[in-house]
């Protein structure tokens, strides 16, 4: 699994990387968020662990909102913990508003902060699985759509179409495939433009 943990404190960059490494592998510790896109281009991230205050100049959790807003835009979006010292109930709700899986403060605990990273990546990964499953179910239920006023003849040209593609052009023999001579398959093609 890989993980990426975007803080502005070099300090719980190291400490996140040396508790988190064990159990998932590759961590990538960054303290810049505007790296996150390039980051996450790849797809290869399971969660991103994301700092809610990246300017001291005000501590409302705005920049970690910003930036899961960038995070969840995408449709292979990973899973997102937020993470902060200032542990505000309504910030966590708006978090989870905005898509996040899960909220920690600091100082977190390393053995709930795992299991809230397991629980997230599993959460994120069942999401994702429903949305292509109503995407492939979307696409049956349009496809039978547009099927159930399709007349006779359509149907029968698409089929000789498809086996003579199938045949990369050559008529005579789709013509023995669909058990008609040549010059009625050329008459049927004729009659399909």
């Amino acid at each position: 699994m890989k993980i990426l943990v975007v803080d502005d404190n070099q300090s719980v960059l190291r400490t996140l990387k040396l508790v988190l490494t064990p159990e998932f592998g590759t961590i990538v510790a960054v303290s810049n968020p505007q790296l996150l896109p390039a980051l996450l281009a790849a797809c290869d991230v399971d969660a991103v662990l994301l700092d809610m205050n990246f300017d001291t100049s005000h501590l409302d959790g705005r920049d970690g909102l910003f930036w899961l807003g960038r995070i969840k835009e995408s449709a292979t979006a990973p899973a997102v913990v937020m993470i902060t010292a200032f542990g505000e109930l309504s910030l966590a709700v708006e978090a989870m508003k905005a898509g996040a899986e899960d909220f920690v403060t600091k100082p977190w605990d390393n053995q709930k902060l795992i299991e809230v990273l397991h629980r997230a990546i599993d959460k994120n990964r069942s999401q994702r699985q429903q949305q292509v499953a109503l995407a492939e179910a979307d696409e049956i239920c349009r496809r039978n759509e547009a099927e159930s006023h399709i007349s006779l003849d359509d149907i029968k040209l698409s089929h000789i179409r498809r086996i003579v593609d199938e045949c990369g052009g050559n008529l005579s023999q789709a013509a023995d495939i669909l058990g008609i001579n040549r010059q009625t398959l050329y008459n049927q093609l004729k009659k399909g433009r």
